[in-house]
């Protein structure tokens, strides 16, 4: 098998050329001082939200556990600042579900719990566990844990490093690798050492020239890379080459069965900033506490790239940014392709959080809706080679079978066809929708097996306790 690194990417389908954006590409980071307090969510991760470990009243220190859950699929939850609990109370996240919060009110100290060490890591097992402990979930805004990724059910060779951040408006990865190179490397060298990776890709954007020149430039110079199996792959900037099956194909000219793993292609996808927190957490080992977000729009006085402790409010973080020059109308976390609006800044930063966009009234203007015009636009762009039109058109049918057969679940959301399309159809919301529909069908249709298979079971041993 040919495990050297690809000269340029390999051909996808669709996508859209989207405008970049990108005002703080070239502005540092800045740490914003400690909030007077936090809100942290018990649920910020894909799967089993957590329990609350502390009660009211009780002191924490930085890094010290205050939530975790049994299941395997969750990821434990860390005082992000000192201080005293002064409440635990409910939050509505935005997909309308209610979670415990964990509300710190600060002492001004910032003083480290003792749990905070370096991990002791001998074998594979004790790095998956660690980064369990390290409260690490996909930084690029998926927030799946990471200790489940890291621990495919089957070989892997090659460790794609996700640093297309296609998304407009977003550049907290770019700055990731400007400000840490040296980190990002040492976490996909990890990484690749006790999953012992064969190769590994580093992919960004070619609107990223600075970032693709200091990355090569250190690689080069590593000793760790004497063999060449680590390098960049410049990719075609148009929308959405980060999202995790586009970038798999672009990488290794492989295409992702809708119901396969990246693991059965050999792969595990990793977002850059993730790759950088690692190496971070391995050599000082305090869990993830704080996150690089990009705070941009119109009404944002002077958009910055801002490190803050998770749970940190949006208001404290629009402050920190020269507050509003334009009366706020949209708040949208994460970028406007994908991004979820909500309807004021009451909310927190979380760990998957790497953008939050605040828009006056200009860009937050919804666009007229007309009927769809057969133009066929939205098909063109689909990087999943969906029919968005039709799947739309049978969601407002409610025609559930046809969308299971126009594969309505294998779309990625990532909005291209919404983008381009002339009539400003509500396409991807309505797929959203049309998911929702499968889902609770599914559901429906299990729990009618389940009470036919308990209606049977019962039948059954009536039938057996009559002849006895």
């Amino acid at each position: 098998m040919n495990l050297s690194i690809p000269l340029k990417p390999f051909r996808t389908f669709g996508g859209a050329k989207v405008p970049h954006r990108k005002h703080t590409g070239s502005s540092p980071s800045e740490v914003i001082p400690t909030p007077e307090k936090v809100r942290i969510p018990m649920q910020m991760h894909i799967g089993a939200p957590c329990k609350p470990l502390v009660k009211v009243g009780e002191q924490v220190l930085v890094g010290q556990k205050i939530g975790d859950s049994d299941a395997f699929i969750s990821a434990p939850i860390h005082a992000t600042i000192s201080g005293k609990v002064t409440a635990i109370e409910k939050l509505v996240m935005t997909d309308g579900k209610s979670v415990d919060a964990v509300v710190i009110t600060s002492d001004g100290e910032n003083a480290v719990s003792p749990e905070v060490q370096p991990p002791e890591i001998h074998s594979r097992e004790d790095f998956v566990k660690a980064i369990r402990e390290s409260g690490l979930v996909g930084l690029g805004g998926g927030g799946f844990p990471t200790h489940v990724k890291v621990n495919p059910p089957k070989p892997v060779d090659t460790l794609l490093i996700n640093a297309a951040e296609c998304e407009p408006y977003i550049t907290a990865d770019h700055r990731e690798m400007l400000e840490n190179s040296e980190r990002v490397i040492d976490g996909m060298f990890a990484v690749a050492k006790y999953l012992d990776i064969k190769r590994i890709i580093i992919g960004i954007e070619s609107n990223k020239p600075d970032a693709i020149k200091l990355i090569k430039e250190k690689l080069a110079s590593d000793p760790r890379n004497k063999n060449g199996m680590a390098g960049v792959l410049t990719l075609r900037a148009i929308y959405p080459q980060g999202a995790e099956r586009v970038l798999i194909q672009a990488a290794t000219g492989k295409q992702l069965n809708p119901s396969k793993l990246p693991a059965d292609l050999g792969c595990i996808v990793m977002n850059v900033t993730t790759a950088g927190f690692i190496a971070d957490y391995l050599r000082t080992g305090m869990p993830l506490i704080t996150k690089r977000v990009t705070i941009d729009g119109s009404a944002v006085t002077t958009p910055k790239n801002v490190i803050a402790p998770i749970g940190t409010s949006l208001e404290d973080m629009i402050a920190f940014c020269g507050g509003y020059k334009e009366e706020l109308r949209e708040v949208l976390l994460g970028g406007p392709m994908m991004g979820i609006a909500i309807p004021s800044d009451n909310f927190q930063i979380m760990k998957q959080s790497n953008g939050v966009l605040f828009f006056s009234e200009k860009e937050a203007i919804k666009k007229h809706t007309t009927a769809c015009i057969h133009c066929g636009a939205c098909v063109s762009v689909c990087p999943m080679h969906l029919e968005p039109y039709a799947l739309e058109k049978n969601f407002e049918k409610r025609i559930i079978e046809r969308l299971r057969k126009l594969s309505v679940m294998t779309c990625i959301e990532c909005g291209s066809c919404s983008f381009v399309c002339p009539a400003n159809r509500p396409l991807v919301h309505s797929i959203r929708l049309g998911k929702n529909l499968i889902r609770k069908d599914d559901a429906a249709e299990k729990a009618r097996q389940e009470a036919l298979k308990a209606k049977t079971e019962a039948a059954i041993e009536a039938v057996e306790a009559e002849h006895k």
